[in-house]
């Protein structure tokens, strides 16, 4: 039997060598050889779900305010590339539609951070998940959401139950078996930086995987791979893959 593989997953895409959430990183992703990305889903003022991490344009694009308060055609005029680097110049704010075809031609698979603004945590949810329904290619691994967010992932299992669930959570709370219960989830995602083996452990003995965020380094990859975490969020994929990690021997799908 093949021993499973510790999973390296792009962070917004690859967002130490593109402009976080946008096509352009996805692209760069695939031509590395990543075959998993994640990213952040917002919802328009007109109800379109797309792909920005903040609840402000502020700092990823030349726009300023709240991304609720803006249709997404005015959106679709906004630069979200040149805040990185020059030669991004002209980067849209992707709708996830869009995104989730352009996936498909690439064949990567996707963890999609639901990450609504006040409010509108239901509406967010439900806008993702009947996208995904609607457009994820057929012969495409399957997505999975997260949240930090209860409410959020509450409404995708409602709205979408066979869609797979992850709960997002800074660190380990006295309370996270109940909230794995509840909304059904299949994984937990943990920061690295508060991780500790006892976390990662406990997580196990309840039969699940944990996958951790942010990691950039090889040596810290390694350490967790040696704890038992499946699998990292990384703004530099392309940094850890060709490395040997060890991966949990019952480790669960993402």
């Amino acid at each position: 039997m093949t021993a499973p593989a510790f999973r390296i997953i792009g962070h917004r895409g690859i967002a130490g060598l593109a402009p976080e959430n946008t096509l352009a990183g996805f692209r760069r992703a695939a031509s590395l050889g990543v075959r998993w990305v994640e990213f952040d889903v917002h919802l328009s003022a007109d109800g379109v779900p797309l792909l920005l991490h903040d609840d402000t344009l502020d700092r990823t694009t030349n726009g300023k305010g709240p991304v609720a308060r803006a249709n997404f055609v005015a959106l679709q005029s906004l630069d979200a590339g040149s805040w990185f680097d020059s030669g991004f110049r002209g980067e849209k704010i992707p709708s996830l539609q869009e995104t989730v075809s352009l996936l498909g031609e690439l064949g990567l698979g996707a963890l999609v951070e639901i990450k609504p603004s006040p409010g509108i945590e239901k509406a967010t949810a439900a806008a993702t998940v009947s996208c995904l329904q609607a457009h994820w290619p057929k012969q495409a691994s399957p997505p999975i959401v997260s949240s930090f967010n209860t409410a959020a992932l509450a409404e995708a299992r409602d709205k979408a139950p066979e869609i797979a669930r992850a709960l997002l959570l800074r660190e380990l709370t006295r309370d996270w078996y109940a909230q794995v219960k509840e909304l059904g989830c299949s994984a937990v995602h943990l920061g690295a930086q508060r991780l500790k083996p006892a976390a990662v452990k406990a997580v196990a003995d309840a039969g699940l995987p944990v996958y951790a965020y942010t990691v950039n380094d090889v040596a810290k990859a390694a350490e967790l791979s040696r704890w038992g975490v499946s699998g990292v969020f990384s703004d530099r994929p392309d940094r850890l893959m060709g490395h040997e990690f060890s991966a949990p021997a019952e480790a669960a799908p993402l």
